[in-house]
């Protein structure tokens, strides 16, 4: 039996549309490379989780990272929501047939890596088994339940050396997620209500090792 999508996924999917994009986000009017990241939200014993792959720590772009699926936009992919499938596919094993297809968010911008990145959002209405399918891109998989997103001991922020401002960070299933896939998931928890209470002045240094996959 396939799980019917929850209210609160189509609320996510209508709210966020009318949402500003903050302006370090906001796409430039021209140039980017198009590409697009897969928000697939399931249903475990654990509540509502979320799909998260750690990117390998031997890549150019946001090498060790924790991420969304998701890639660059290809001439076969007809668009976002193909790209988003295919390079969840390609990553983790993903069955697409499993997923409904919700919509897709406004479009975000990358400066490191220019690129201009669609969140297509998900329902995984028949959850399959995943893994770190692509070993020279993925280090692991991992279904992140958003009780352990919102949880406040798991919230912090990073600061950067340089005076940057400190940027929302959560420690979840042995990941530092940090930049914009933090972002994104911190947004997600004020759309959707499962936001809790949670010590914003938590600031710590980036990592060492963090900094430098950074860097590079």
């Amino acid at each position: 039996m396939t799980a019917p999508v929850p209210g609160w996924l189509n609320d996510l999917a209508v709210n966020a549309l009318d949402r500003p994009v903050p302006h370090p986000l906001r796409p430039p009017l021209d140039g980017g490379r198009h590409a697009a990241v897969l928000l697939l939200f399931g249903e475990s014993a654990d509540g509502p989780d979320i799909l998260l792959i750690q990117r390998s720590a031997k890549g150019r772009n946001h090498a060790g990272q924790p991420a969304f699926p998701g890639g660059g936009v290809d001439p076969g992919d007809g668009g976002p929501v193909g790209a988003a499938l295919r390079e969840a596919e390609e990553e983790t094993g993903l069955d697409p047939g499993g997923v409904h297809v919700i919509g897709t968010l406004p479009e975000l911008y990358i400066w490191r890596s220019d690129n201009r990145v669609t969140p297509v959002l998900g329902w995984w209405h028949t959850p399959c088994a995943v893994h770190a399918a692509s070993p020279d891109e993925v280090d692991a998989v991992a279904r992140v339940p958003v009780a352990e997103l919102a949880d406040p001991g798991n919230r912090l922020r990073l600061r950067f050396p340089g005076g940057h401002a400190a940027g929302p960070a959560f420690r979840v299933r042995g990941m530092l997620v940090w930049g914009f896939t933090a972002g994104v998931l911190d947004d997600v928890l004020a759309v959707t209500g499962f936001e809790r209470p949670w010590d914003d002045d938590r600031v710590e240094d980036v990592p060492p090792e963090v900094l430098r996959l950074a860097r590079r």
